[in-house]
């Protein structure tokens, strides 16, 4: 029997809310809402890039991200010796994903840290970290570019995400966690502008799929990502600093 949602149709996505200046020390700060899922977004201006981009002329943008002890039913420990092996595949993911939209020459030989922090997880927390981590770094390098003095465009895109699956035989856009941890297919969609894709990662976890069901998961994460850019692009302004 097909699962049957009872709160949204099978394609909309949770009620997003995105508070900005959430934390006023950051530089940019969004606090993202996606039904139960709320993650504290920061990004902050490094004083220095990576050893390894020392003297080549061109910024970077990483990110990192946590849960926070009672984010989830059962106490999450603190990473005090070093992020998980689940941690450094978000944060990459979340760091690549935010490079995507920058070009990190006109940044100049400085850096900077978007901070996730998820206080509540009901599923899709990377997505959510996506979403609002881009608004926060949007918002951020409107402030750095003033006070460096940098008149280049740093941001040339915008980058928005969202996780899509498959339920007992039906697909769905954003999965909460009820949904993801009994989905047969997982799938999380990374986009560019709501046009062009930066990341797909997709896995069967209890069952395969074809190229229909494929396309099917690509048209729901892309129409949800068209919807969510809109919102994100009116939160900073309609342009890309």
């Amino acid at each position: 029997m097909a699962y049957e949602r009872t709160d949204r149709k099978f394609n909309e996505y949770r009620n997003l809310k995105m508070t900005t200046g959430f934390i006023s020390s950051a530089d940019g700060s969004v606090l993202i809402e996606m039904g139960r899922t709320r993650v504290i977004c920061n990004a902050t201006l490094l004083p220095k890039v990576p050893d390894w981009l020392a003297g080549k002329g061109t910024g970077w943008i990483t990110a990192e991200y946590s849960l926070l002890p009672q984010s989830t039913g059962k106490r999450v420990e603190r990473e005090r010796k070093g992020a998980s092996g689940r941690t450094q595949e978000i944060q990459r993911l979340v760091g690549r994903s935010l490079r995507g939209a920058a070009d990190l020459a006109a940044l100049g030989e400085n850096a900077i840290v978007v901070d996730c922090d998820v206080i509540e997880a009901d599923g899709g927390t990377r997505t959510a970290s996506i979403i609002g981590g881009f608004v926060a770094l949007a918002i951020a390098l409107k402030k750095i570019k003033e006070r460096l003095g940098i008149t280049q465009q740093i941001l040339k895109h915008g980058i928005t995400a969202i996780s899509v699956g498959v339920v007992s035989g039906k697909p769905l856009c954003d999965l909460c966690y009820v949904e993801d941890s009994a989905a047969d297919v997982d799938m999380n969609v990374v986009m560019q502008d709501a046009k062009n894709f930066i990341e797909v990662q997709g896995t069967g976890e209890h069952a395969s799929f074809d190229r229909n069901m494929l396309n099917t998961l690509l048209d729901l994460g892309e129409n949800a990502c068209k919807d969510i850019y809109k919102k994100q692009m009116e939160l900073i302004g309609g342009e890309l600093p």
